[in-house]
């Protein structure tokens, strides 16, 4: 089966610079031109036809350790993505974090999976600490998403990052006061990070923590049992405990959409266009 996300055929989002989307008749609308790009249930075969690749260079690989993800009960920061259908929740499909800003109201995840016309056409919700069904930090609306034109234009895998403002209350809430928030980590060496993630078939998140690897200039994180519901799940750092808050430094995407495998996971390596898509993103909070 596939692992972050169910095979699908994407068209991705045109915008001439920073593409801003406002769910929910906020912001206006965005051109919609078609590119197929890889979807999690591809074979290596078809992945490598369809996904637009700058390079094709060996990878340096993360130690080869038997690691599997274990279930626990969550953490404030880190919460599923769902489609909504009026008040009700109806699927969840990817993970997504808490990450500090000055309006306190701002999450991160992989754009591939934010970006598809079907997925923007319907409200979407963030659900922080879930687990066991029960939702200890409420239900928070998404209000705008935001990704790179780089994205937008091709579905760049090396772009594969979005950032998400909420709201609850009437707006007056800020998500970041109930559950605090990992700061955005630019430039951060490959190094020892924990993963956090949703799958679909069970209803408690898992995690795991392992040394990541280069691969063709993103991070490789190898640990079992990421399937699909996991992507957007952050690569944390600087944790003082398993369910502390630290430094996120990646998110679950990336190269083949964060992986063909649920063995395998990639993230892009945040640099100066994270940093840059970040401060549009507190621009429009």
């Amino acid at each position: 089966m596939g692992r972050h996300r169910r095979k699908r055929s994407s068209r991705a989002l045109v915008a001439p610079s920073l593409s801003v989307l406002g769910l929910g008749g906020l912001v206006g609308v965005i051109v919609v031109v078609g590119l197929p790009i890889a979807g999690r249930g591809d074979t290596a075969q078809q992945a490598n036809a369809r996904l637009p690749r700058k390079v094709s260079v060996a990878s340096t690989m993360a130690p080869s350790v038997p690691l599997a993800g274990t279930s626990f009960a969550g953490t404030p920061a880190v919460g599923a993505l769902f489609v909504t259908d009026g008040n009700r929740l109806t699927g969840h499909f990817c993970t997504a974090s808490v990450v500090d800003s000055p309006a306190g109201n701002l999450v991160i995840t992989a754009a591939h999976c934010v970006s598809s016309p079907q997925r923007n056409a319907e409200h979407l919700a963030f659900v922080p600490g879930l687990h066991d069904d029960t939702k200890p930090y409420g239900v928070w609306s998404v209000t705008k998403v935001i990704v790179d034109a780089k994205w937008s234009s091709t579905a760049d895998p090396d772009h594969d990052v979005a950032f998400l403002t909420v709201a609850r209350d009437g707006g007056s809430a800020r998500i970041q006061d109930f559950t605090g928030a990992n700061k955005l980590g630019i430039g951060r060496p490959s190094g020892v990070v924990r993963v956090i993630g949703y799958p679909n078939d069970q209803g408690r998140p898992i995690r795991c923590q392992n040394r990541t690897g280069n691969f063709a200039g993103q991070q490789r994180f190898d640990c079992k049992d990421y399937r699909d519901g996991t992507s957007g799940g952050p690569f944390v750092t600087d944790t003082a405990s398993d369910d502390g808050n630290g430094t996120v430094v990646g998110v679950v995407g990336g190269h083949d959409e964060g992986g063909l495998t649920p063995d395998i996971s990639y993230s892009i390596v945040f640099g100066r266009d994270t940093k840059a898509l970040y401060d549009t993103a507190v621009a429009q909070a």
